[in-house]
């Protein structure tokens, strides 16, 4: 499974990829303007930190066919490998991965509210799909709805991945995960909460305690 941060926040991406094994990075552009920087310089400091293995996965802004595909030829030259298009999943959206596909450019279809929309989309070509699981939850359930997604891909056997996004809990990540979801993209507050547990600080502090009482330090070898 492929473990994706979503965020544009440079620190906290780049303590996370040293803790976890990072498969890249996933923005949109509310993410960007939240950074309060440049939105072209946040992405140059992306491609800086990301290593050539790792994806990064840029939005764009214009909506109309002709606007999409114009940023989408961009965006795809950013890096030689491993630079992903998101495309909303709208009208001229769809057909713009249509358009992606035909010319090799790397898709993410994005704002998924339904599993017929993201199955569309895998239909046109995308490579990855984003439902946007909480937001799904205003509507209904937004994991069950994903899992009815991944089950709809596995049964026509058509390779294109989803990548559940718009995550509030570790609840819903742990859910997915357990569903066989081929990738997450995670805010790095829930990654965080995923990995920290006071009761291991606990223990940790317990093991140390213990230790030194017995051997009077607080390391392995004098």
């Amino acid at each position: 499974m492929e473990l994706i941060i979503d965020s544009a926040d440079i620190g906290k991406i780049k303590a996370l990829n040293e803790l976890c094994t990072v498969t890249g990075v996933t923005t949109n552009p509310t993410i960007l303007t939240q950074s309060g920087k440049e939105a072209l310089d946040v992405i140059d400091e992306l491609i800086s930190l990301l290593s050539p293995d790792q994806k990064l996965f840029i939005q764009v802004v214009k909506t109309d066919y002709e606007g999409i595909m114009e940023e989408a030829r961009k965006i795809s030259k950013l890096r030689p490998k491993n630079m992903y298009v998101k495309i909303p999943v709208t009208h001229d959206g769809l057909k713009a991965i249509k358009t992606c596909k035909e010319e090799g450019i790397h898709t993410l279809a994005t704002a998924i509210y339904t599993a017929e929309q993201g199955f569309i989309a895998a239909c046109n070509g995308a490579d990855y799909l984003a439902p946007y699981v909480n937001r799904m939850c205003n509507y209904g359930d937004g994991v069950e709805t994903t899992k009815d997604l991944i089950e709809m891909l596995r049964v026509h056997q058509i390779p294109t991945k989803v990548v559940a996004a718009s995550f509030k809990n570790t609840y819903q990540v742990h859910e997915l995960i357990k569903a066989g979801i081929q990738a997450v993209t995670v805010p790095c507050d829930v990654l965080f909460n995923m990995i920290d547990h006071p009761a291991t600080t606990i223990a940790v502090g317990e093991f140390t305690m213990n230790w030194q009482k017995a051997y009077n330090r607080k390391e392995l070898f004098k």
